[in-house]
C-alpha cells in the first residue's frame, strides 16, 4: 500500500465543472502528481479513461501504485504536461477534458528532500525533474543582485526583493548557499522586524519566486495553455487549478483572449455576435488565431473552496478553478 501524503484540492468542483464533457471518453491529467484528482474522476465516470502526466518520476511511481486498480483505463507519462501536448497536437484521439492542477505537492515539501520547505534543513534544488535543468543553489550562485531581485519581485510580487538580494549576495561571499535552513534564515535577516513574526514565514516568497524560477512554471504554463486548447476536443472543458495571483492572472487573460464574447458578456459589454469571429489575434508564438465565439467561459469568476473544506484541509485556502469550453 502506498503512502499518500497529498490531499487533491476542490475536487467535487473539479468533477461539476468539467463533468459535462466527459462524453469523449479521454481525459488528461497534466499534474497527475499522487494521482488524487485522476482517482476520483476514474470512480465517478465508469467509462472514463486518463492519461496522467508529471515530470517527477518518484511522485508519478506514486500515482501507478495508486491507481494500478483501474487498469488500462489509466495510463502514464513521464515528463512535462507542454511537451506531451505539443506532440499531440494533430494526432490520436483528442480528449474531451484537459486538467491542471498548478499546485506543488505537499509530497515535495514533506517527503521530496530537495529544499522545497523551509521548515527543514535540506539541499536546495527545488526541480521537480532533478534530470534537468539547475537548482535553486545554482541559481543563487550565479545571478546578479539586479537579476535575483527582479525574479523575487516578479515571480512572487515580494516587497523586499532588493534588501533580501542584497542580503543573499553578500552572504555567498563567505559560502556557498546549498542548504534551505541556510537560505531561510538570510532572508528573515533581512526583512525588517516586524515582519519577522507573521504568520507566513518570511521566506515564502523568496522560496516560491526561485521554485518557479528553476521549473520555468510561468514560461511553461502559456506554452501549455496554448497546446492544451488547441488538443481539446470540441465541446471539450479545460480546467486550470491555480495558487496564486501570477499564475491566475495568466489564466485569466488567456481564457479571455480565447473567448473575448463570454468575457465580455460577462463584464456586463456584452453585444450581440455571429457564433464565429474572424477578429484575429496572436498567441503566445506569435502565430494568428481566428477566435470562435463559440468558445465560452465556464467560470465567469473563479471558483474557490468551500469553508468546511478549508477547514479540513488548509492547504486549499488560496485554490482557485476556471474553466473555458471549447466552441464546437
Amino acid at each position: 500500500m502506498c503512502e499518500i501524503v497529498h490531499k487533491p484540492v476542490l475536487v467535487e468542483q473539479t468533477i461539476e465543472l468539467l463533468g459535462p464533457a466527459v462524453g469523449s471518453g479521454l481525459m488528461i491529467d497534466c499534474t497527475i502528481g499522487e494521482g488524487g484528482h485522476s482517482e476520483a474522476f476514474l470512480k465517478r465516470f465508469p467509462d472514463l479513461r486518463i492519461t496522467g502526466i508529471d515530470a517527477d518520476k518518484n511522485i508519478l511511481e506514486i500515482a501507478k501504485k495508486r491507481l494500478k486498480g483501474f487498469g488500462d483505463r489509466i495510463n502514464f507519462y513521464h515528463g512535462w504536461a507542454e511537451d506531451f501536448l505539443e506532440a499531440k497536437r494533430g494526432t490520436g484521439e483528442k480528449p474531451g477534458i484537459i486538467l491542471m492542477d498548478l499546485g506543488v505537492s505537499l509530497f515535495h515539501y514533506e517527503k521530496g528532500g530537495r529544499g522545497f520547505s523551509f521548515a527543514k534543513d535540506e539541499p536546495l534544488d527545488m526541480r521537480i525533474d532533478t534530470e534537468l535543468g539547475f537548482s535553486a543553489a545554482q541559481l543563487l550562485a550565479s545571478i546578479s543582485e539586479k537579476e535575483l531581485a527582479d525574479l523575487l519581485f516578479f515571480n512572487a510580487e515580494e516587497r523586499y526583493s532588493r534588501r533580501i538580494a542584497r542580503s543573499i549576495i553578500e552572504a555567498r561571499k563567505t559560502a556557498a548557499i546549498t542548504s534551505s535552513a541556510v537560505l531561510a534564515e538570510i532572508v528573515r535577516q533581512a526583512v525588517p522586524p516586524e515582519a519577522r513574526h507573521r504568520r507566513v514565514h518570511a521566506a515564502t516568497k523568496t522560496y516560491q519566486a526561485l521554485r518557479i524560477a528553476v521549473n520555468g512554471e510561468l514560461v511553461k504554463l502559456q506554452q501549455k495553455l496554448e497546446a492544451a486548447f488547441d488538443v481539446l476536443n470540441s465541446g471539450g472543458r479545460l480546467g486550470v487549478i491555480t495558487f496564486h495571483s501570477l499564475e491566475d492572472r495568466i489564466v485569466k487573460n488567456f481564457f479571455r483572449q480565447k473567448a473575448p464574447a463570454s468575457a465580455k458578456k460577462a463584464e456586463g459589454t456584452y453585444k450581440q455576435r455571429s457564433a464565429v469571429s474572424d477578429t484575429p489575434i496572436y498567441n503566445s508564438s506569435g502565430i494568428k488565431d481566428t477566435v470562435c465565439a463559440a468558445n465560452r467561459l465556464i467560470t465567469k469568476k473563479p471558483v474557490g473552496p468551500a469553508g468546511f473544506e478549508i477547514k479540513e484541509n488548509p492547504a486549499s485556502c488560496s485554490a482557485k478553478i476556471r474553466v473555458i469550453e471549447k466552441g464546437l
